[in-house]
């Protein structure tokens, strides 16, 4: 996984997701950077953002990324500036 930040300026985080709990009517998504520093970013999401979050997901162009098999075993390519 990859993060980007305008605060950041051309910085790239390099993280990985650790935990997804339930806080409420929150789930939290627990999310550890590994380089250039080492941070726990967390991020809490409601019913309407996972909704939102769905909808984004099955567009064809995304839905077609997902059920891909290929995509789910290789290497994947860096994005480029995004």
């Amino acid at each position: 996984m990859l993060f980007r930040s305008t605060g950041l300026g051309k910085t790239e985080l390099v993280a990985k997701i650790v935990d997804v709990t339930r806080q409420g009517d929150y789930l939290i998504l627990q999310v550890d950077t590994l380089e250039p520093v080492r941070w726990r970013i967390r991020a809490g999401f409601n019913l309407r953002d996972m909704g939102t979050v769905i909808k984004f997901l099955i567009k064809p162009a995304n839905l077609w990324f997902l059920l891909l098999p290929t995509h789910w075993f290789k290497t994947p390519e860096h994005p480029g500036d995004f």
